[in-house]
């Protein structure tokens, strides 16, 4: 049970009076009766209403934010059937027209912070001239409504700019973090074909320079559609634009400014394309749009964040993250947003709660892999600093345990907001999390988000309460993808979220383990699939796959993540190996350096073991999961039916592996 009658978990923080009354959800609350008629008395009625008037809680989300669009919004959903509900199908508007227009342009915008120098605050005024210049140059480039433009980019304000300048355009933005080698970016980026590429010349992390010229040549000569390759010299100026084809600085792709204007496309006009985890293949692009960004955004940073016009917000993250995009989404507040270019661990662990501090920031997301690792470490956050501003700490990537939630009101104070939140890429928001106006108890995640019809189903289909299902949705959400990029009829997009339940209507499958209690409250209990989550980043196994099996001794692989009970996870990859090759430490280095090179440091696994061949069914399919589960400590006999197997032998390693781990000889 997730709440035992005999063993409530305990609240650690219950908002004040003042606060609640001064929250973004209090004054929507106060303004749906006023304006609609509409009164809930508290959170879990408001929710309900949000998932069963589904029509009328997102036509009062465009009202009450003053959605800026050309025509009708009268029709807010046309069908309600997933995939295929069409969402304000008579309007037309624009994400970066939402984020720059009617802005103070003293203010601060964002507050730009590095490893390597001092933060730097970027007002509206300067943001806005230079997404103008950065338009102005991709209009000189012959990027128009529909072109792709792929960006390999840190998180600094030239992504930001860039972001911007490409969708004020109706042009559709693509990022890939610059830790990404080349064979899995142009996994992403060949798909789409875009017509222009802006690339950093390096990036430093952990106190080091990396430098990616070579591999941003590789992806130069790999993607045979680019008009124009801009540079960003990150590391050094004057770096060589040979081998770049028909390249420009980012400084003289800039240098002209005219007016800034916004081009207003249909609803679901594609936004960006974010990828997934690449599990059973090449990573699907995910194509989300306009307005189902600016509408989930609108809510989740205003009522679910709480973003307050005095507030900075710092989630740390990387482009290759959706939090990225999230965190640019904040923008649609009156609060400043803070990024980090940087390891959040260097020089050690302490040092990025010194930039909490030195970036004057109120609300830090990262990831509870960071928390966790703090706690290990024994950080005392406030020994580096007062941290007088901060008010609220999120969590995402993974679930947070409760003696997690101990340690950040141990040491950050009884008055602070800790919100855990569970979603995805596939839909760029959180599902499940936090909620200002209700209190924190331990070990769980608050509520689930308005607009969000999250239910935990069985294997039978049904709803259940107080036990571990899986995460379904079972209305749609503006946010939910477009498309993916040429999936042209539609089948790769049902595969992936409405195969799993044959039932009628379809609802979304996420895969992840949820439980909801009989108050509300919710624990995730991480993927029900093999996606591998490291440091919130979902990767798949089949790219990794591909690097290693282009290793001459390597010639079959599986890999699995293992949470590991301080809310970290453990990437374990089982390799079969050529006659005449061992598992010694050079090739484990080879491993390492291909699955860095080819993929990127986040892939490189926690342990690597030698197996005699990988467990598959007979139709091919490698045991992943059932693996898995296996060395979670789960019953083998509920997991693997061994009939099914096309080498029922090859399971038995895994077997007294498990058994090996049971006995405590641990990880």
């Amino acid at each position: 049970m997730l709440n035992p009658p005999d063993q409530p978990r305990p609240v650690l923080w219950t908002p004040s009076a003042p606060w609640i009354a001064a929250s973004a959800l209090t004054r929507f609350q106060d303004w749906l009766a006023a304006e609609r008629g509409v009164r809930c008395p508290d959170y879990d009625t408001l929710w309900r209403w949000s998932v069963e008037d589904i029509e009328g809680f997102w036509k009062a989300i465009w009202d009450h934010f003053e959605v800026r669009a050309d025509g009708d919004p009268t029709t807010v959903l046309d069908g309600r059937t997933m995939p295929g509900a069409r969402w304000f199908p008579g309007v037309a508007l624009n994400y970066a027209e939402h984020i720059l227009a009617g802005r103070d342009p003293e203010r601060v915008a964002i507050v730009c912070a590095s490893e390597s120098r001092p933060p730097v605050d970027v007002t509206w005024a300067e943001l806005h001239d230079r997404v103008a210049r950065a338009r102005a140059g991709l209009v000189a480039a012959g990027v128009g409504r529909g072109d792709r433009v792929a960006a390999y980019l840190p998180n600094t304000i030239e992504a930001v700019v860039a972001l911007l300048a490409t969708t004020s355009l109706g042009a559709i933005w693509s990022v890939v973090a610059p830790e990404t080698g080349a064979a899995s970016a142009l996994d992403r980026f060949r798909q789409i074909d875009p017509t222009v590429l802006i690339a950093v010349d390096g990036y430093r992390y952990g106190g080091r320079e990396v430098d990616r010229l070579d591999t941003v040549r590789r992806m130069v000569d790999g993607l045979p559609t680019l008009d124009r390759v801009v540079l960003v010299e990150h590391l050094r100026p004057g770096s060589p634009l040979a081998g770049l084809g028909p390249a420009v600085t980012w400084d003289d792709f800039c240098r002209e400014r005219t007016p800034l204007s916004f081009a207003r496309v249909p609803f679901d006009h594609p936004l960006w394309i974010l990828y997934s985890s690449g599990t059973t293949g090449v990573p699907k692009p995910i194509v989300h749009g306009h307005g189902g960004i600016v509408l989930e955004h609108l809510k989740k940073l205003h009522l679910h964040v709480d973003a307050r016009p005095d507030d900075r917000v710092l989630w740390f993250t990387s482009t290759g993250w959706m939090m990225w995009n999230f965190l640019v989404g904040g923008l649609l507040t009156d609060a400043a947003i803070v990024l980090y270019d940087g390891s959040p661990r260097h020089p050690d662990t302490a040092a990025m709660w010194d930039v909490v501090e030195a970036t004057r920031t109120t609300c830090f997301g990262t990831s509870a892999g960071f928390l966790a690792a703090s706690r290990a470490e024994g950080v005392r956050p406030r020994a580096h600093g007062a941290l007088a501003r901060l008010r609220a700490v999120g969590s995402t990537g993974s679930p947070l345990t409760p003696e997690v939630f101990d340690w950040v009101y141990e040491e950050l104070g009884p008055d602070l907001w800790l919100f855990s939140s569970s979603g995805g890429t596939d839909v760029c928001t959180s599902f499940i999390g936090g909620v200002p106006t209700l209190p924190v108890v331990r070990g769980e995640l608050q509520r689930r988000s308005l607009g969000a019809p999250v239910a935990a189903w069985d294997e039978d289909a049904r709803p259940v309460i107080g036990e571990r299902g899986e995460l379904v949705l079972t209305a749609p959400m503006p946010s939910m993808p477009v498309k993916f990029w040429g999936d042209v009829d539609g089948t790769r997009y049902h595969d992936a979220y409405f195969a799993h339940y044959a039932v009628d209507p379809p609802v979304w499958r996420h895969g992840d383990w949820l439980e909801v209690g009989p108050h509300g409250g919710v624990v995730v209990h991480g993927r029900s699939d093999a996606t591998i989550n490291r440091g919130g980043i979902r990767m798949g196994t089949s790219e990794l796959y591909r690097s290693v099996l282009t290793l001459d001794p390597v010639v079959d692989a599986l890999a699995v993540d293992l949470a590991d009970p301080d809310g970290t996870s453990r990437l374990e990859l089982f390799v079969v190996l050529a006659p005449g090759h061992e598992l010694d430490e050079e090739l484990r280095r080879a491993i390492a350096a291909r699955l860095r090179a080819d993929c990127s440091p986040r892939h490189v696994p926690d342990a690597v073991h030698r197996i005699e061949a990988v467990p598959r069914t007979r139709t091919g399919k490698p045991l992943e999961v059932p693996v898995k589960r296996l060395l979670m400590g789960a019953d083998p006999g509920r997991v693997v039916d061994r009939a099914a197997l096309a080498d029922p032998g090859a399971l038995e390693p895994f077997l007294r592996l498990a058994e090996e781990r049971a006995g405590g000889n641990g990880r």
